[in-house]
């Protein structure tokens, strides 16, 4: 079930402007046909925000006012019970995320189940528990992961979260792909997060093992790329448009990941203000020199770009829709002239 073949297939991180889930799904299928991605709609909703949105049924969280947050004043003793018993029953409706949390995923499984051929692959995405962990809180700003009772609980319920999402992302292709969005780990290793590398990884890891197809990682920032490289992701997802030297530093750890299948996500598109100045030409030559830093390494060019997918470095919820589109188009352009220059159509 975790077979797929990148050949520079494109597509997308998540989030998105758009307020109408009818059009944001349309215009994934239009931009992403081979791999699409349902939307998250942030701005329709504080539900839809990614801290939010995998929320529903973790004990003690409380949404209210645009805000969230942990009570952990409060006995939370039957609700990390019922979550354990979910989770060794394998229950996973006790993980289903409502309409009114998704209803760009909703959208999207009703749609696509229309097309007259389903997809290559669909993909899926769930915030990573360091994300998670370190932006919700509870009322007096802790976050959740210095609490290491709901630490161990919060990775149970993303990879539940996650395993419903893929059981229904299932139902449209046999080829899944989900990943956890990790902006955090940008964070990591510095004095504002008291996080130890074996515990970022088990906590990584314990989400990633619900995941039956391709499992990915995305993380928007520079971050200790060898610490993700060992764990069993399938998708290296990074803003290769900021941050390429950063993982080409890292060549072994490359070279063993791609040796046993690994694939990398190239975020050649830049998710900014900066897409305005770009073309498909300069991205094109951009993702070359990108994956030239790994070449010079000694990684055979060839090996690189079987592996290779492209997409935006990032989400583009917090863009104006019209920057979205562009985001949308130039990832979809960069992609058929690679696959064009590469016979990999």
């Amino acid at each position: 079930m975790r077979k797929l073949e990148p050949r520079l297939m494109a597509l997308h991180i998540g989030s998105m402007p758009h307020t109408d889930p009818v059009h944001a799904v349309q215009r994934v299928l239009d931009a992403f046909p081979d791999i699409p991605a349902w939307p998250q709609l942030p701005r329709r909703s504080f539900r839809e925000n990614m801290y939010v949105q995998f929320s529903e049924g973790f004990p003690g969280v409380a949404v209210e006012d645009e805000k969230i947050y942990v009570d952990r004043a409060r006995d939370l003793t039957p609700e990390l019970e019922r979550l354990y018993t979910a989770y060794i029953e394998g229950d996973l409706e006790f993980a289903a995320v409502s309409r009114e949390y998704a209803l760009g995923f909703y959208q999207f499984i009703e749609t696509v189940a229309t097309l007259p051929q389903p997809p290559v692959a669909v993909k899926g995405q769930v915030t990573g528990p360091v994300s998670w962990g370190l932006t919700v809180t509870d009322r007096d700003g802790w976050s959740v992961l210095y609490d290491e009772t709901l630490a161990e609980a919060l990775a149970k319920h993303l990879g539940m979260k996650a395993a419903w999402q893929e059981r229904e992302l299932r139902k449209l292709s046999l080829n899944t792909i989900i990943f956890l969005d990790e902006p955090y780990m940008a964070s990591f290793g510095s004095a504002y997060v008291a996080l130890g590398r074996e515990q970022a990884r088990m906590l990584l890891e314990e989400t990633l093992i619900a995941i039956q197809g391709v499992r990915g990682i995305h993380c928007c920032g520079n971050t200790d790329w060898s610490l993700l490289l060992e764990t069993s992701v399938d998708i290296l997802s990074l803003d290769a448009y900021g941050y390429a030297e950063a993982l080409a530093l890292y060549p072994e750890e490359v070279h063993a990941f791609l040796d046993r299948g690994g694939m990398i996500a190239w975020g050649i598109v830049p998710t900014s203000k900066d897409v305005m100045q770009e073309t498909t030409a300069s991205l094109v030559d951009r993702l070359h020199a990108a994956m030239n830093l790994l070449v010079r390494k000694g990684i055979p060019f060839e090996k690189v770009l079987s592996a290779s997918l492209i997409t935006p470095s990032c989400g583009t919820g917090t863009l104006s829709p019209d920057l979205a589109e562009r985001v949308f188009t130039l990832t979809a352009e960069v992609s058929a002239e690679m696959r064009r220059r590469y016979g990999t159509k």
